[in-house]
């Protein structure tokens, strides 16, 4: 099968995996919107610009989980454990990756796909070197062999190597065991980042 039509396929399951997964996620999404306005005030979605396919830029959703202003305190745009910046509801719903269920929305506008390398930020972008900009040669995806293999103790010369990995390998049925993969990930608390 041509990678035209594979890509096709790819669009087709983002969709209506997209679709199916707002459809389900809405409840979530609105308990969590009422919580975090309860917690702090300020609006329950951030906003951040994040680098995607080709390298063209984008905003990625995500339902705030630290103070508002945050990425102007502290250590701007890094977050670490622990940091004071995270709200009690941030901290739950890092831990149970609900955060990302916001980029249903760019699965749903064409900015990412379900399976993919994870959007970095721009500061990332320029600090890579000439073998790792080749991860920008798909979209990215809420969810990757890195967040399905160990994420946080998979370091960053290890992750960018599995990120390529899946570029090179990539099939829709590799998609599907990700995927698959990636509930008992979020259950444990080692989902999406």
């Amino acid at each position: 099968m041509n990678r035209y039509l594979r890509s096709r396929r790819k669009r087709a399951l983002d969709v209506a995996g997209a679709a199916l997964g707002l459809l389900l996620a809405a409840p979530l999404l609105a308990l969590a919107a009422l919580a975090i306005r309860l917690e702090g005030g300020g609006h329950f979605i951030y906003r951040q610009r994040r680098v995607g396919r080709d390298g063209v830029p984008f905003d990625l959703y995500k339902l705030r989980t630290m103070v508002t202003g945050a990425e102007t305190m502290g250590s701007g745009l890094i977050v670490d454990a622990g940091d004071d910046r995270i709200t009690k509801v941030g901290a739950l719903l890092r831990r149970t990756s609900l955060d990302e269920l916001p980029q249903i929305l760019n699965i749903i506008k064409g900015d990412m796909s379900l399976v993919g390398p994870r959007p970095p930020i721009p500061s990332e972008v320029d600090g890579y070197q000439r073998w790792q900009r080749r991860r920008l040669s798909m979209k990215p995806g809420i969810t990757c062999l890195w967040q399905v293999s160990g994420r946080n103790r998979i370091d960053f010369e290890e992750w960018m190597r599995l990120d390529l990995k899946y570029i090179d390998t990539w099939s829709l049925w590799l998609d599907l065991k990700i995927l698959l993969r990636t509930i008992p990930a979020v259950l444990t608390g080692r989902g999406a980042s």
